[in-house]
């Protein structure tokens, strides 16, 4: 079954038999008869199927997400039991906010490296909403996520605490003043993250606590980008130290100084299931020393 499942699951994601059988290394007629044969024991048209596509039916839709959950827990338990009697090997999905996937998983990946060579991670950076999803649906062994986040399905595992700061460029008039008053940022240019973003909801979350909503923004999906237009001057925003240390450090970027600051969050650890590969135990090790050690 894990088989016609995998075969299945290429056809949907190639949209194309022709490009499956690539994939699978197998012949168009093979795959055509695993699909033919999913099809009678499910009862049901799984593809709509003409010259020019081939696409999910409504049933399909259907078997493709359980495929995928069920592929994903078949790949996992293969891992755990090789586990048994073996070194960490093998690939881990692993996915990660922009906040910690961009500034701190570089550092913890050498460091998995070095301790378990023949570990390869497959690393997908997201915001924290696009994460969870995929953790949840199988696409991913693990997430780094930041904020506070909730989920029937998934274990959320708090292990870092990272403070959020307002920055400006080195020129802004503000800049240097002994205390600001949040009311004064309110007439300020804000520039912030997309909607789904943990960054995102902890700026929503400082304007409500601050009582402001300013009335000119602009949303950038990348905080190297946000970074980099604060520091052209063209406006402020709400950051988490671990993103602008090199740059506050080369005075490129300075901090406010605003009542109530820094605001706390949580960078979190999000998975599936109680049952951790070798391989999985050996990076999350690294991802906690890593937080141990953190300044």
């Amino acid at each position: 079954m894990d088989q016609q499942l995998e075969v299945f699951a290429t056809v949907a994601e190639t949209e194309n038999f022709s490009r499956a059988a690539e994939r699978l290394h197998m012949t168009q007629p093979a795959v055509s008869q695993y699909i033919k044969s999913l099809e009678k024991s499910m009862n049901a048209r799984l593809f709509d199927r003409s010259n020019k596509y081939v696409r999910l039916t409504k049933a399909g839709e259907v078997v493709y997400h359980h495929a995928k959950e069920i592929l994903g827990l078949y790949t996992n338990m293969h891992a755990l039991v090789d586990d048994l009697t073996n070194h960490a090997s093998g690939t881990i999905t692993i996915g990660a906010s922009y906040t910690y996937g961009e500034y701190v998983l570089p550092e913890v990946l050498k460091e998995l490296k070095e301790e378990a060579p023949d570990v390869t991670p497959a690393v997908t950076i997201g915001n924290t909403k696009e994460i969870v999803k995929l953790v949840a649906d199988y696409e991913l062994d693990v997430g780094i996520i930041e904020g506070d986040v909730t989920h029937d399905n998934l274990t959320i595992e708090p292990f870092e605490t990272d403070a959020m700061y307002v920055i400006a460029s080195p020129a802004h008039p503000l800049v240097g003043q002994h205390s600001c008053n949040p009311k004064e940022l309110e007439k300020e240019s804000w520039i912030i993250r997309e909607e789904g973003s943990g960054t995102r909801k902890m700026t929503e979350k400082f304007f409500e606590s601050a009582g402001i909503s300013p009335e000119k923004t602009l949303e950038f999906g990348s905080t190297q980008l946000i970074k980099e237009s604060v520091e052209a001057g063209l406006g402020i925003s709400f950051l988490s130290h671990w993103t602008f240390r090199r740059e506050q450090k080369a005075e490129e970027l300075c901090i406010l100084n605003v009542t109530s600051l820094p605001m706390q969050r949580n960078f979190s650890i999000v998975s599936r299931s109680l049952f951790r590969s070798k391989a999985m135990e050996i990076f999350l090790e690294k991802v906690i020393q890593k937080s141990s050690a953190r300044p």
